[in-house]
C-alpha cells in the first residue's frame, strides 16, 4: 500500500501540534483555558482542532497531553508498516479521553486529508472533565481568563531589567 501522502499529512499535522503548543506557551498563561483561547486569540484562528479539546483543558494540560499523545508519531510514521491504531489510539487516550464529541470533531478535521485516521478505535465515555463550563467562568479578562497568579519565588526578578506587569484596567 502506498500510503506516503498519508505519513506526509500527519507529519504536517503533528508539525501544526507544535506549532499550537509553541503559540499556547508564549501566552504565559498556564492556566488558561485553551478552547478559549483558540476563540479569541489570533494566532491561534489556524488550529481548528483546538477547538475540539475539552473545555476544561488548561494550556498547561495540553502541554502534558500532547507530548504523550504524539511522541510515538516519529518514529512509527517511519517505519516500514505504518500502525494507524496506534497513532490514532495515542491521541484518543491522551488528548481526548472522556470527550467523545471532541474525539469525533477531531476525527473529522484530520479524516479531510487521512480518510483512515481513528477508524476502528472503540467507543469512548463521556467524562464530567470534557463538559462545557459555566458562562460566568468564561467572562472576565480579554482572553476569557485570568492572568497566572503572581510568584513569590525567591531570586524572583523585580524592577528592572524585568519590566513591571501591565494591568489591563
Amino acid at each position: 500500500m502506498d500510503d506516503r501522502y498519508d505519513r506526509r499529512e500527519l507529519l504536517l499535522h503533528l508539525g501544526d501540534m507544535l506549532e499550537a503548543l509553541s503559540c499556547l506557551a508564549r501566552t504565559g498563561w498556564p492556566d488558561a483555558l485553551v478552547v478559549q483561547l483558540a476563540k479569541e486569540q489570533d494566532l491561534l484562528q489556524d488550529f481548528e482542532f483546538l477547538r475540539a479539546l475539552a473545555r476544561k483543558m488548561t494550556v498547561g494540560e495540553f502541554s502534558a497531553r500532547v507530548a504523550s499523545a504524539f511522541f510515538l508519531w516519529p518514529k512509527e510514521l517511519l517505519d516500514t508498516e505504518l500502525n494507524r491504531n496506534a497513532l490514532a489510539s495515542t491521541v484518543q487516550h491522551d488528548l481526548f479521553d472522556g470527550n467523545p464529541d471532541g474525539w469525533k470533531a477531531y476525527v473529522a478535521h484530520i479524516q479531510k486529508k487521512v480518510k483512515w485516521f481513528g477508524t476502528g478505535l472503540p467507543e469512548m465515555r463521556r467524562d464530567a472533565w470534557a463538559e462545557p463550563l459555566p458562562h460566568a467562568a468564561e467572562e472576565g479578562s480579554p482572553v476569557g481568563v485570568a492572568p497566572p497568579p503572581k510568584r513569590n519565588a525567591p531570586g524572583e526578578g523585580k524592577g528592572w531589567p524585568w519590566p513591571q506587569p501591565k494591568t489591563t484596567t
